[in-house]
């Protein structure tokens, strides 16, 4: 017979675990998050994570036992929720909160509303764009068209909001639209680069990240997990890689072709000024809080200076191990530090490395035969970059373990 304090702990324990699936916690960090707190709570917990199932085995003894499986859809980053959420769990750990008190506290930040206001949403999707495209170094022309992709990408975001059907094609239809308005756009400024220009504005969607962290469950055996997670960021490549062929085609259908004119490279400054640019972005993209917003802004620029001072010794691709070291490094030691997630300052410095445009022009390369940024081997090149940012973070917790298992 199930008692009263076996229910409520029950009821935390998957709430919880519901909670940090939601906010974009990794499989094999959740899993071994929620052992942690059934621990605590004298709970025999069994727990199977994967980015759309979740299974629970917990038990107390041989007369209080419950199961529950759960289909919830794939999470995103929310990385303010999660810190709140682990500082909650600390509470309630340290004695501070009641386990009633906690799963109030839980329900307020699972409907938190969002930190940042629309508006600032909004010119963070614009800046991340361009800062994108001055990384990747093409013209000021080309930053300034991106800047204007990537707010009309976030309009179509905001819509979606409204909208199931929108949802449902939204990563095609923003790689359409961007498509066909770069080739109106290629009409009066023959010196924007049309391929780059789309893969700067719909960069928000690219899964680099998802790739990264789909690789990092694979190492640490979580097979299933890191399977689904894998498959599912390939999709998204691939829907987004059709709907920039279609809209092309569209574009060119509508507007004609055009003689693509060099223009004149940015200096070699403003490359290294888009760094800082695009980590204050993602603070907001990622909705971490203000407080930690400079230790994750920090961490990008930590994971692409440390790479690209291995890349003066090493092969470029190798440099990417030593930034993925780096900043994994610094995030166990801000985890240590700051008494948070260590996972607040490691995604916002490995999105930085992280080579999802990469991958994105490798699949041009396999499908059309073309590289968008005169880039040879470019397929072999994105293999490695993924295997030594697995292997950097597997050794920079082999350096610096972590405290914490979010």
């Amino acid at each position: 017979m199930n008692t009263p304090e076996f229910l409520e702990k029950r009821r935390f324990i998957i709430r919880l675990g519901k909670a940090l699936h939601k906010f974009g916690t990794p499989a094999y960090r959740l899993e071994a998050h929620l052992k942690a707190v059934s621990d605590f709570l004298e709970i025999d917990g069994y727990f199977l994570i994967s980015p759309t199932a979740m299974t629970f085995v917990l038990q107390h003894d041989e007369d209080q036992q419950h199961n529950h499986v759960a289909r919830v859809k794939p999470g995103e980053l929310d990385l303010g929720s999660l810190a709140r959420t682990d500082e909650l769990v600390e509470e309630l750990v340290s004695g501070k909160r009641s386990l009633t008190e906690a799963l109030n506290r839980l329900e307020e930040i699972a409907n938190k509303p969002a930190p940042y206001s629309t508006w600032s949403t909004f010119l963070s999707f614009g800046t991340t764009a361009g800062a994108f495209a001055m990384l990747m170094g093409i013209g000021w022309n080309n930053v300034l068209w991106s800047t204007l992709l990537g707010l009309m990408v976030f309009g179509l975001v905001y819509r979606a909001e409204h909208s199931k059907r929108l949802t449902e094609t939204l990563e095609p239809l923003s790689a359409i639209l961007c498509a066909i308005v770069a080739c109106g756009i290629a009409q009066f400024d023959p010196s924007i680069n049309i391929p780059v220009v789309i893969l700067s504005g719909i960069i928000v969607f690219i899964p680099g990240l998802a790739l990264t962290l789909g690789l990092s469950e694979l190492a640490a055996r979580d097979l299933i997990s890191g399977t689904a997670r894998i498959m599912d960021a390939m999709m998204s490549l691939f829907k987004l890689y059709f709907g920039a062929i279609l809209g092309m085609v569209l574009g060119r259908a509508l507007f004609g072709e055009t003689t693509y004119v060099e223009p004149a490279l940015i200096p070699q400054w403003a490359i290294w000024l888009a760094v800082p640019i695009l980590s204050m972005t993602l603070v907001v993209i990622f909705k971490a809080r203000p407080q930690d917003s400079p230790w994750g802004i920090l961490a990008g620029i930590v994971a692409f200076f440390s790479s690209l001072l291995a890349a003066r010794y090493f092969d470029p691709s190798i440099g990417i191990f030593f930034g993925a070291l780096a900043v994994g490094i610094y995030a166990n030691l801000f985890s240590r530090w700051m008494k948070a997630p260590a996972s607040i300052a490691l995604l916002q410095g490995l999105v930085i490395l992280v080579p999802g445009s990469k991958a994105y022009i490798g699949l041009n390369v396999l499908i059309v035969g073309e590289t968008m940024l005169n880039q040879s081997h470019i397929g072999a090149q994105v293999f490695l970059i993924f295997m030594s940012l697995v292997a950097g973070l597997i050794f920079a917790n082999v350096v610096v373990p972590p405290k914490k298992t979010l």
